[in-house]
């Protein structure tokens, strides 16, 4: 069976072996350890892909928590009904929260438009009154 080394990992994720003790620290990975004191920490392939998982959810946006329920799920047997459930309820929260970011992302950009119009206005309006100073 294939095993990685922490610094395995973070080359192939380009993410620090600091990250992944993080992640380990949350309950995301759960690696063997082996050496003198069990200082060393060796990932099983079921590791890689929990960890794989993590910064999958990390790139879509989701929660640690999330994240967790979703590695939790792969530890599971597969395809259960209450599992796709979870799976589906996650998503439908993340969509959701998206779609909000979406909507004030669209009212702030309304909205500096309109102060970038008003502010082209009134330096139209400063020229105007320069150039008729000056005549």
């Amino acid at each position: 069976m294939a095993t990685y080394t922490i610094t395995e990992l973070a080359r192939e994720f380009d993410i620090t072996p600091r990250a992944i003790r993080f992640y380990e620290d949350q309950g995301l990975l759960s690696p063997t350890r082996e050496g003198p004191s069990g200082r060393n920490r060796v990932y099983t392939a079921r590791e890689r892909t929990h960890l794989k998982l993590t910064l999958r959810g990390k790139r879509l946006g989701l929660s640690l928590s999330d994240i967790k329920s979703l590695v939790d799920m792969y530890r599971s047997p597969k395809d259960t009904e209450a599992q796709l459930h979870s799976f589906l309820e996650v998503l439908a929260r993340h969509r959701a929260a998206l779609e909000q970011q979406r909507e004030d992302i669209e009212v702030m950009l309304a909205e500096i438009s309109a102060h970038e119009e008003k502010s082209r206005g009134l330096l139209g309006l400063a020229r105007l009154q320069e150039e008729s100073e000056g005549s």
